[in-house]
């Protein structure tokens, strides 16, 4: 002891114990709960993925609040003066749901819902007919096109390419030889082509045996000075086109394909203010459409 008479200050040091080491093992336990909590989770989601809406209805009915319906009776006691419905949607779970969901008379706007569904089938069938048209307008084009070209590479026809007009009209891609001055197709009151309107129907027959189109054949004559028609030029014109049939034929069209051979004679002018002229004889060659091209008001 000191001489002031002051108690000596004794410090102690305690070792804890080990305890359960790594800050024990209560995070094992809730690791195990976390792993339980998201068993349930992906269980919950599968079986939700998995049933119909009809059963989903009949789950959500199971746990809705059971309906009630006032009664004398159970007052007092732990219903309180109410009783379990007998519809309740507890009882009768998604049964009566779809019982009463079932109509028990036919619905007058049935008749409306089905000229609905009429109506949706006749636009369809609009579209897919203007769709079907813009594709056969385009491979007109092309065809038209194909052709142009055709005669601008073969230089056996390169100064009778001027002989050859193409167009696309409603009734189909037209291929038209018409006379120049200097340069006609048949002779004077023969309905035999010569060479030069043979080697020109030949080389149009590759073009037109790209396509399936049925074919009709025209055969046009020029009026006579001061207008006179002759009544020569209804058989010749028709001999003239019945002549390009087979030239036509003999270089590869298919016969079925010939749809129509006639003779315009002077009916039908290229050039109306004057029906005179060389052009107006003329053989037309029409690759036709396979449906006439009716305005869209059409019923």
């Amino acid at each position: 002891m000191s001489v002031s008479g002051e108690r000596p200050i004794i410090i102690k040091k305690i070792k804890k114990g080990g305890g359960g080491g790594h800050h024990g093992g209560a995070w094992k336990v809730a690791y195990a709960d976390f792993v339980t909590a998201m068993m349930a989770f992906f269980l919950l989601m599968w079986l939700i993925n998995t049933t119909s809406p009809e059963q989903k209805r009949g789950i959500a009915d199971y746990f809705a609040p059971a309906s009630v319906s006032e009664t004398t009776s159970g007052s007092g006691g732990i219903l309180g003066g109410t009783s379990l419905g007998q519809d309740g949607t507890k009882q009768n779970g998604s049964q009566s749901v779809i019982q009463d969901s079932a109509p028990d008379v036919k619905n007058p706007a049935d008749g409306k819902a089905k000229d609905g569904a009429k109506g949706t089938d006749s636009a369809s069938t609009s579209v897919a007919n203007s769709e079907k048209q813009k594709q056969e307008e385009a491979a007109l084009q092309s065809a038209a096109a194909s052709l142009r070209q055709a005669l601008q590479d073969l230089p056996e026809l390169a100064e009778l390419s001027k002989n050859i007009i193409v167009d696309v009209t409603p009734e189909g891609l037209r291929i038209q030889l018409i006379d120049q001055e200097g340069r006609s197709m048949f002779n004077q009151g023969s309905a035999v082509p010569n060479d030069r309107a043979k080697v020109l129907l030949r080389a149009i027959t590759k073009v037109i045996n790209q396509l399936p189109n049925r074919i009709s054949i025209y055969g046009h004559t020029s009026a006579s000075v001061g207008g006179a028609k002759a009544d020569g030029d209804w058989s010749l014109s028709q001999g003239r086109a019945d002549a390009s049939r087979k030239v036509l034929q003999s270089a590869g069209v298919d016969p079925d394909r010939i749809y129509q051979v006639s003779g315009k004679a002077t009916s039908e002018p290229l050039y109306p203010d004057d029906p005179t002229l060389p052009g107006n004889r003329r053989i037309a060659i029409v690759l036709l459409r396979e449906a006439p091209v009716l305005p869209p008001d059409h019923s």
